[in-house]
């Protein structure tokens, strides 16, 4: 490539022969059908080589493709192109008077790239990004397009497909009414005397919750509730409440998320950490997450306790979510209550690596899943083990990607070792 291309967090320097932007859906058909590796960029927000196609490939932007979002109030559904990202659809959707069922933290990543990659929301009802999809439309190897539905056999492997499968050029989401959200915040919840009922009430007493801890201490710093105005308002004796904005990250500015005090807003500007309008920081991190079945969630964060004097050095901040079971076949939720550990490091690989590995290890009781996009260490054998369908994904890859164009390193080593 003529020009250097990282991802948002700098860790990852591509090395694809070219990096191409194609204008249309046209173009970019004729562009794969003529390449021999292809991988697609997103938002590149992914932490590994998941994006990486190699020397000989090409890496493809899809954000020079026209912005569609086409929404359909009748059938309440959203058409939407495979460059769009989550802020500008919600303003679009929310403009029509519907809502997505939920967001991730940021709204600055793409669609496609976080369905794929089973990245998600908080909620013990709320299923992942991809349980919104009801359609998804890509193009494969040859270049022909394959419009796969809900109904359709293959359905359960072509949403959260790794990019494995082909290029996704449009999704269909399901869309509900729109609906406002309060943001509360509390401090200082205690981990010493958390029982599996208490955890189970916090994390389900909001539409969304989120814990956050540094791990300098047992227990979480901040508790982050978002509650829908047209549900209760609840109950939380656990911890105090806020008396200030606050933003997860010990000492960064609390103007960069989103409204929080109980002031009522949009879903948009609420789900979200982070306001769309600001990056939330200079992308000098690296993330992990794992997630595992909700029932391990409090055995799984003694562990972590147990191990914090050696996370804490290197963590910047550590979030504790809930998301319900979905059905994609390389969904990390897939068939199970989850609870998700998110973590954000320091910017510093050779430090953070060898903390990753230790804390893998304090999981690995725990049948954890780590996310797609992030760091980890966890051997492909083991990651494998662990989704009971991949035999039928990677079935779903030959039949449309019969000669490998879309596979990498990252994949050929999640798929087949």
């Amino acid at each position: 490539m003529t020009e250097t291309v990282t991802n948002w967090a700098g860790n990852i320097t591509y090395t694809a022969k070219e990096l191409q932007r194609p204008h249309s859906v046209a173009a970019l058909a004729a562009l794969v059908a003529d390449s021999a590796k292809v991988r697609v960029l997103g938002s590149g927000h992914s932490f590994n080589e998941i994006a990486e196609p190699g020397p000989e490939g090409v890496l493809l932007s899809l954000a020079a493709l026209p912005a569609e979002v086409d929404v359909d109030a009748a059938a309440r559904t959203v058409r939407v192109g495979g460059g769009v990202r989550y802020a500008e659809l919600a303003r679009r959707v929310h403009g029509h008077g519907f809502a997505l069922p939920n967001m991730a933290s940021l709204p600055h990543i793409s669609v496609a790239g976080s369905v794929a990659t089973g990245t998600h929301g908080s909620g013990v009802r709320n299923g992942s990004l991809a349980s919104a999809v009801r359609e998804v439309e890509i193009v494969t190897a040859d270049g022909s397009t394959v419009v796969v539905g809900r109904g359709d056999e293959r359905f359960g492997g072509a949403v959260t497909s790794l990019g494995a499968l082909g290029v996704v050029t449009a999704l269909t989401l399901d869309l509900e009414p729109a609906f406002d959200v309060e943001q509360h915040v509390f401090t200082e919840l205690p981990l010493e005397g958390l029982d599996v009922e208490t955890l189970e009430t916090v994390m389900a007493s909001a539409y969304s919750v989120s814990l956050f801890t540094d791990w300098r201490e047992p227990g979480f710093r901040q508790v982050w509730l978002k509650r829908r105005t047209d549900q209760p308002l609840p109950d939380f004796p656990w911890a105090a409440p806020a008396t200030e904005k606050m933003h997860p990250v010990p000492g960064m500015p609390a103007v960069n998320g989103t409204e929080q005090l109980g002031v009522p807003g949009p879903w948009h500007e609420r789900l979200p950490h982070f306001k769309a309008e600001f990056t939330p920081s200079s992308g000098a991190e690296l993330q992990s997450e794992y997630l595992l079945p909700r029932p391990y969630a409090l055995d799984a964060l003694r562990a972590l306790d147990a191990i914090r004097t050696a996370i804490a050095p290197v963590l910047q901040i550590c979030e504790v979510r809930t998301v319900a079971p979905d059905e994609q076949w390389l969904s990390p939720a897939y068939g199970r209550d989850t609870v998700a550990l998110h973590f954000t490091w320091v910017p510093d690989t050779a430090a953070v690596l060898p903390v990753v590995r230790r804390l893998e290890e304090a999981l690995d009781a725990f049948d954890a899943r780590p996310h797609w996009g992030k760091v980890f260490t966890a051997p492909a054998a083991v990651v494998r083990s662990r989704y009971p369908r991949l035999d039928d994904f990677v079935a779903l890859a030959r039949e449309l990607d019969p000669e490998a164009k879309f596979a990498n390193e990252f994949v050929r080593a999640v798929l087949v070792g």
